[in-house]
């Protein structure tokens, strides 16, 4: 039996297993995917020494994906430049790491809204409401993808500051609460905080945007956050966040058990019906 498994602190919400034992079962693969709680004291050794456990690779989630990065022995220019990795395996001798994360967000798009990313969306450029580490793999994907403006937005705008010097010249920081005329003229429009994960708030009011901007908010619970349900009765495009979580899955379960899946609406009915979401 192939093993792999997903370790953070707390891990039992995580709705990775499902996702990947139903890949499992598709393919007839004899494998497992399974939770790996690990507390601060213990993750060092369980990551640097998971393959004496039995498991040939797995994922990271939170508090873990920075140190992750750093005990790793060999990362990839996605890892590197994310500066968080969610992905590892062990190959001749060496912990490689990476960071699927990336994949995920431009995966999902592309299913959801084909042609998403033209030349002249690239031109209006994208706003990003947040600095934490999901916009980092955000923000390195629109820059893959050719978008020539990026606006980072977040209530403490040093933040939003350092990272946009981190990304370079096409990108720029801003208030959250101070958004210039350009920003609202944004072609594309990603929430990377926590802002409307049961709280009932939305970090901006999308409809002071372009009516044809899409709205992404990377929250899956709920799955139609408040920053969703403002932007659709506007008349907006709108992606949730599950999208994702699904397509993220996919190149670590390739890696692991050598069959690339597929994210196919019955997966998705699968966790929405696990997160108690209808579709």
């Amino acid at each position: 039996m192939t093993r792999a498994f997903v370790t953070g602190w707390p891990v039992k919400h995580s709705r990775s297993p499902l996702i990947h034992n139903h890949w499992l079962v598709q393919h007839g693969i004899d494998g497992s995917y399974e939770k790996q709680p690990c507390d601060p004291d213990d993750f060092t050794s369980f990551i640097s020494g998971f393959q004496n456990e039995g498991f040939v690779g797995g994922n990271v989630t939170l508090p873990y994906k920075e140190q992750t990065f750093a005990l790793a022995d060999e990362v990839d220019k996605v890892a590197k430049a994310v500066g968080a990795a969610n992905t590892v395996w062990h190959e001749n001798g060496k912990l490689h790491a990476t960071n699927t994360d990336v994949y995920g967000f431009l995966a999902n798009l592309d299913q959801q809204v084909p042609g998403w990313g033209e030349p002249e969306r690239q031109r209006r450029g994208a706003l990003i409401l947040g600095a934490g580490g999901a916009s980092r793999a955000i923000i390195y994907g629109l820059l893959e993808r050719g978008f020539e403006n990026i606006t980072i937005a977040n209530r403490t705008v040093s933040k939003a500051q350092n990272l946009a010097r981190a990304f370079g010249h096409k990108c720029v920081a801003a208030g959250i609460s101070a958004l210039s005329d350009e920003c609202l003229e944004a072609a594309l429009i990603v929430n990377t905080t926590s802002i409307g994960m049961g709280d009932g708030q939305r970090p901006v009011d999308p409809s002071l945007f372009a009516k044809d901007a899409i709205v992404n908010d990377i929250v899956y619970a709920p799955l139609v956050t408040p920053l969703l349900a403002t932007a659709k009765e506007a008349g907006m495009l709108t992606i949730d966040g599950l999208g994702m979580l699904l397509h993220q899955a996919v190149p670590g379960f390739e890696r692991w058990f050598g069959v690339r899946p597929e994210v196919t609406d019955e997966l998705r009915g699968l966790v929405l019906t696990d997160l108690g979401e209808s579709a």
